[in-house]
């Protein structure tokens, strides 16, 4: 089958369609909104760092009219989620339960995630869940053997080690501390736990990065999952004779998509609004693909050295009407209700127009508010002539 061509224009539409950021009223409200955007999703990235909201609460605020945090608490509670390694630790629908099995055997199996297992602490810890119940790493005592950033006590390498192997599960958690009981106290009865051979997982990959994306290509759909990379394109050919995806091509790049989603195409649909991304974000967190689709060379630089930052510790994206036309650095001061704008760096495309103000300001008082704050401060910008004096206008008003 030739491939079907798709506009650039279109092609980024169609992907921030799926990602559900064309509008926030898509799922409604209430925890079933939640879920319904995280199976949407696939998943949605957990993240220990606070320089703002974190990277899980940001990615749903951004889809949900009426997001509270305390929706992803009750759904948890009540079975709906899970948390475990997708390619990084998330948040996933608990129907999705089996795809997460292949990594837990083989954590099990021997295959080292952070740490060598030490059995005699896994034993022990283990043996205190079960007799005592639900238990998190603060209710034991040890303390880690090293002070650098990523040491471990024993016991909290024991807990991520059955944690990582399915043996222990996350039912909920006190503030953002992990709170762990045994899998058979916490998954629900419902749950297929049938391990998924090759080709289903391959298929599972495909289907839940189609819906959420839109389309793909091989090595975007296989990211990040090891040993799935010939997997992926075998039975993406398979699915292709079958009529099942279609090819597509965006630009020169070859890409695969469901039936559906060429009938959209051709559809007027809501160009995104303004939005502040998480450097988290489903819909950028794999920077090549951003690249490609968007022109937008991104990358997270608090994992930059500091003389090497050219945006700042923690730039987020900021998404206008179906581009990607800058960056953020910015940060929450919740004690003074202060949301910090260390660097707003825009292209001179966008802010350069008295229109991207009109969607950005209104954004930007949203955004502080979902963050705790009231007040702005802006410290530095730079790509457009009109900004400052733009801003300025705006905080006095």
């Amino acid at each position: 089958m030739n491939p079907t061509h798709i506009d650039i224009k279109d092609a980024r539409k169609l992907c921030l369609h799926r990602q559900a950021l064309l509008t926030r009223c898509g799922f409604g409200r209430g925890p079933s909104a939640t879920l319904a955007a995280i199976k949407q999703l696939g998943y949605v990235q957990l993240d220990t760092l606070t320089v703002v909201a974190r990277a899980h609460e940001h990615t749903l605020w951004n889809r949900l009219l009426a997001f509270r945090p305390s929706h992803i608490e009750q759904l948890q509670v009540e079975g709906e989620l899970f948390e475990h390694w997708s390619h990084a630790l998330s948040l996933l629908p608990m129907e999705s339960y089996r795809y997460a099995l292949p990594l837990m055997q083989r954590v099990a199996a021997g295959e080292v995630h952070w740490y060598k297992k030490d059995k005699q602490e896994t034993a022990k810890v283990l043996g205190r869940i079960q007799d005592e119940g639900p238990l998190s790493s603060k209710d034991f005592q040890d303390k880690p053997e090293q002070q650098s950033m990523w040491s471990r006590s024993p016991s909290k390498r024991a807990l991520e080690q059955l944690f990582m192997e399915g043996e222990l599960m996350i039912p909920f958690r006190r503030g953002f501390q992990k709170v762990y009981d045994l899998r058979e106290r916490v998954l629900p009865d419902w749950v297929d736990t049938s391990t998924p051979n090759s080709s289903e997982f391959a298929r599972y990959l495909i289907n839940s990065h189609l819906q959420a994306h839109g389309f793909g290509a091989a090595k975007e759909i296989a990211y990040l999952r090891k040993g799935m990379g010939a997997a992926v394109k075998q039975a993406l050919l398979e699915m292709a004779e079958a009529d099942e995806v279609m090819p597509v091509m965006v630009s020169d790049r070859l890409y695969y998509c469901q039936p559906d989603l060429l009938e959209l195409a051709g559809q007027t649909l809501p160009r995104a609004g303004f939005r502040i991304l998480s450097p988290f974000d489903n819909a950028i967190i794999q920077r090549r693909r951003t690249l490609e689709l968007f022109d937008f060379d991104y990358q997270i630089e608090c994992y930059v050295r500091k003389e090497n930052r050219k945006f700042g510790y923690f730039c987020l994206p900021l998404l206008c009407r179906n581009r990607l036309v800058g960056r953020l650095d910015a940060k929450a001061d919740r004690a003074s209700g202060t949301l910090q704008l260390l660097h707003l760096q825009l292209d001179a495309q966008s802010g350069d127009r008295e229109s991207f103000y009109r969607s950005f300001f209104p954004e930007l008082r949203r955004f502080a508010s979902f963050n705790g704050c009231k007040n702005l401060q802006l410290r530095r910008i730079s790509g457009c002539s009109i900004g400052a004096h733009r801003f300025r206008d705006f905080a006095g008003s």
